[in-house]
């Protein structure tokens, strides 16, 4: 019996159950670390997401009390040139 060797040989029902185990643990490792990959980057992203509306609720606050302040202002403005125009009214009063 003589058994040539070729270029490709015939592998045996365990070096083919063996290579292919070998070929699905390493897709499910390459899968697995797809998956943390891609679990990172939206974490990173929501993370950042996060911060632009932690800055944009503080961007708010300041604008509010800006806001309330200026509000106050106007409304103290207002209550002097009410007194004032009473006061010149009762000038006025007592002139005619």
């Amino acid at each position: 019996m003589y058994h040539s060797m070729s270029a490709t040989t015939a592998l045996t029902w365990p070096e083919t159950v063996l290579s292919l185990g070998a070929l699905l643990t390493v897709l499910f490792l390459v899968g697995g670390a797809m998956a943390a990959l891609t679990e990172f980057r939206k974490a990173k992203i929501a993370d950042h997401q996060l911060d632009d509306l932690r800055q944009l609720v503080n961007r708010y606050e300041q604008l509010a009390g800006g806001t309330l302040d200026a509000q106050q202002r106007v409304a103290a403005d207002v209550a002097e040139l009410r007194a004032r125009t009473a006061a010149i009214e009762q000038i006025l009063r007592t002139v005619e």
